[in-house]
């Protein structure tokens, strides 16, 4: 049977190599799922509690406020599955959580070339047998050019006036400068 332990987020050591950089929009999308729908899915440990999956969400939650940690300890050969008693699959909720979580996902990876290159190179494996490219990343980073500061201008016309608002309000959480005109 496998061991559980209660404990707290602060007690979790993040990943100080972690090869996702992450994304701003990213984080933004995975804030609005965890303040939206809470928690839904686990976070991978190692023998010291340090994560090994899950950085990115662990320190989202525990700067919204999120605690409680429960660590369910295995050997890799049990499928530890998180159940959410508060939702139902076929209702809007459900589904709508099931897009937050794959949508959030896809939008918050940025692979960090460098350290996996490196990584590689250290422990001998193969990031290509897992789908990544390291001479493809490494190729599109030399071909990246400089973002050049510009000024461009949105205008969004809108009926409602508490989807306008929200929409708003929600660009200027994430930085925008917003003005609003009749």
């Amino acid at each position: 049977m496998s061991k559980v332990v209660e404990t707290t987020i602060d007690k979790l050591r993040p990943d100080d190599q972690n090869f996702n950089k992450g994304t701003e929009y990213g984080e933004h999308l995975m804030e609005q799922s965890l303040r939206k729908f809470g928690l839904g899915r686990s976070i991978l440990l190692d023998r010291n509690n340090r994560i090994i999956a899950g950085n990115k969400t662990t320190e989202k939650a525990g700067e919204l406020g999120f605690e409680k940690v429960v660590i369910v300890e295995t050997d890799g050969k049990t499928i530890v599955a998180v159940k959410r008693n508060d939702i139902d699959l076929d209702s809007a909720e459900g589904r709508e959580l099931a897009l937050a979580d794959n949508a959030t996902s896809e939008a918050n990876l940025e692979w960090d070339n460098g350290l996996i290159a490196e990584a590689a190179q250290d422990f001998g494996f193969i990031p290509e047998e897992w789908g990544v490219s390291v001479e493809e990343l490494s190729e599109q980073e030399e071909q990246e050019v400089p973002k050049k500061d510009i000024n461009t201008r949105l205008i969004v016309e809108c009926c409602d006036v508490s989807v306008l608002s929200q929409l708003f309000s929600e660009l200027q959480d994430r930085g925008f400068k917003c003005e609003l005109k009749e």
